[in-house]
């Protein structure tokens, strides 16, 4: 999955950002009061980092990836100065399947209490032995209200705007745009099930003409105007917040996906001691709460949700009521089933060529 486009820079490039904290370098080395983390873009607040470097002593660095797969290529190949990655449930999964987690028994710290149960989603982690909920939300519709002819409520209105002339962008991602078809088939995004997902497929091929580009870096054209509507992330209300007369986010009504990511140290962290009391001081619902409220997504993180702005709180595409959340789904590790997601996203690009 993908996200970021959770978070601001949710697309941002694969490089290092050199913060106030210290310089980030691709493979730092171990060191006494260091924490590295590899996240995704900049989907974590910079005081987050400050209070946290300030309270302990410690420089902390970050790098950045795109994708989950990415930074997961990037481990495999050797890249052994990470402490912390974040990864999807689903990555979550995968990378406990390699071993390449470590233990840190965050599950049970005290202050643990603060974590709503049902954001304990990975399978092979049930009793967060080893990773901490970290951030959540939907992948919707984000649209310029002065370019389009109709507000845009759903999969079906955004591909009405692209019948009628309208430009939209889908994501550059397997998962998320085939579960699109999924989703209006009323199939599960994690089918596995052959006729289903070239089903599933085909909704997107059969409108690839109407489709003006899979990507990421859509939000500065649909700012712009040049693209009426993009797939997106609710980190989108970030812009929404800054453009209100122009942008809107919303939760498709047929249904969506939703994502989460976890906190998790890597079994080949040089500065796994730093790495837990990060952890663990991401417990805090004032921390949890400072990262909300730049980041405009949701936190698993109880007490936290009294703490953050009330805007966030009562936005209900980034705190959706129950009966838009039963509509969500959320990606599963498919294990060798990836493969038929791989070929139909071949035959998918394939078409749009």
């Amino acid at each position: 999955m993908t996200k970021s486009g959770k978070s601001i820079l949710r697309t941002a490039a694969p490089a290092a950002i050199a913060l106030a904290l210290a310089a980030a370098v691709s493979a730092p080395a171990a060191a006494e009061g260091r924490l590295n983390l590899y996240n995704w873009g900049d989907y974590i607040n910079p005081e987050v980092l400050q209070r946290f470097s300030e309270e302990f002593d410690v420089e902390v660095t970050l790098d950045t990836y795109g994708t989950n797969e990415e930074m997961l290529a990037k481990i495999q190949a050797g890249a052994t100065g990470y402490d912390i990655v974040f990864p999807s449930v689903w990555m979550h999964d995968v990378m406990f399947n390699l071993g390449l987690l470590a233990k840190t028994g965050i599950g049970s710290h005290p202050d643990f209490k603060n974590i709503d149960p049902n954001f304990i989603r990975a399978k092979t982690d049930p009793q967060a032995v080893y990773c901490l909920p970290y951030a959540w939300g939907s992948v919707g519709i984000v649209y310029n209200k002065k370019v389009v002819d109709a507000p845009i409520e759903g999969w079906a209105d955004l591909f009405a705007a692209a019948e009628s002339g309208k430009k939209i962008i889908l994501l550059d991602d397997p998962r998320e745009t085939i579960g699109i078809g999924h989703i209006m088939n009323g199939t599960s995004v994690n089918s596995v099930d052959e006729e289903e997902a070239v089903k599933a497929t085909d909704y997107i091929v059969e409108r690839i003409g109407d489709i003006s580009a899979f990507t990421y870096d859509s939000i500065p054209l649909v700012q712009s105007g040049d693209v009426a509507a993009a797939h997106w992330y609710v980190g989108a209300n970030i812009f929404v917040s800054q453009m209100p007369d122009v942008l809107e986010y919303v939760i498709p009504k047929e249904g969506a996906t939703i994502y989460q990511e976890d906190m998790c140290v890597l079994e080949s962290a040089p500065n796994k001691d730093n790495a837990i009391k990060f952890l663990e001081f991401y417990l805090r619902p004032e921390i949890a709460a400072l990262n909300v409220a730049q980041q405009m997504n949701g936190t698993p993180n109880i007490p936290a949700l009294e703490l953050i702005p009330e805007e966030i709180a009562n936005n209900e595409t980034m705190y959706p009521p129950k009966e838009v959340m039963e509509r969500l789904q959320i990606f599963h590790d498919l294990g060798e089933d990836i493969r038929l997601y791989a070929r139909e996203w071949r035959r998918l690009k394939t078409a749009a060529q």
